[in-house]
């Protein structure tokens, strides 16, 4: 793996801290099965959002028609 550095001049701490951010990642990712749902999966979602009731029809069901509830 290179990692080229194209603008400013790090400190050697910094690109250690960088190196070591970029070799997590990849260690998550090498580790995750294939076809598993990872936390952004799961929060992108959109039947999370969708377990909600549709508001009954009345005089103020208007107000209870914001979807995000």
């Amino acid at each position: 793996m290179n990692i080229k550095v194209v603008r400013g001049n790090p400190t050697p701490e910094e690109l250690a801290a960088a190196l070591a951010v970029v070799r997590a990642r990849a260690v998550a990712a090498a580790t995750t099965p294939p076809g598993a749902a990872g936390p952004r999966d799961a929060w992108s979602d959109p039947s999370r959002i969708a377990v909600h009731h549709v508001p009954a029809p009345g005089p103020a069901s208007w107000t209870r028609t914001y979807w995000p509830s």
